[in-house]
């Protein structure tokens, strides 16, 4: 009889191990896909970036700086992979971004060029898609991070050895925002 009590904690105990593993790979695959989500809509800004600055490249003469900061935001970007350093970068193009936009409000001729405009409303449309994404991947990996924290599923967490996953954030240096006088002209 206690052979058979034994044998039933020991099933109960290895289906209960399973389920937390199982519930482990399906956020973590949830995660996963989120990060890919993130990765398509950053390719189609790294698209965007280059048509982008060769449109404006003819009206902003005396803006190539900005221009030339813009396309060394997007090479540094791309060549990335951790996710911190992805993050830091993504913030740093999206900086950048922002300071040609503004600077392209000084050129009325650029602001009448139909192919500029669309190309800044797909380039503010993708970071919008980029926002959402990042918005879904940081809480999965929340959700990841609550479920391999909790009890009883941290001790799962600990005999499986499952790492933290990474949040896609920033730091706090790289939070602020230029101020206006960066966005004036020579």
């Amino acid at each position: 009889m206690i052979a058979w009590i034994i044998t039933g904690c020991l099933v109960m105990a290895s289906l209960w191990a399973i389920f937390i593993y199982n519930r482990f790979v399906t956020i973590a695959n949830d995660v996963e896909n989120a990060w890919s989500q993130i990765d398509v809509q950053l390719k189609r800004r790294y698209d965007l970036v280059p048509n982008l600055v060769a449109a404006v490249k003819g009206y902003m003469e005396y803006e190539k700086q900005v221009i030339e900061k813009v396309a060394t935001a997007r090479m540094t970007a791309l060549s990335v992979n951790r996710i911190r350093d992805k993050a830091a970068a993504e913030d740093g193009l999206s900086h950048e971004l922002n300071r040609l936009f503004a600077l392209m409000e000084g050129y009325p001729d650029l602001k009448a060029n139909q192919h500029v405009m669309r190309l800044q409303e797909e380039l503010v449309s993708t970071e919008n898609r980029i926002a959402f994404s990042r918005q879904l991947y940081n809480d999965l990996v929340a959700n990841f991070m609550t479920r391999r924290e909790v009890f009883p599923d941290q001790i799962i967490a600990a005999l499986l050895n499952i790492r933290e996953m990474e949040y896609f954030s920033v730091d706090h240096k790289d939070r602020s925002f230029p101020a206006a006088k960066e966005f004036s002209r020579p």
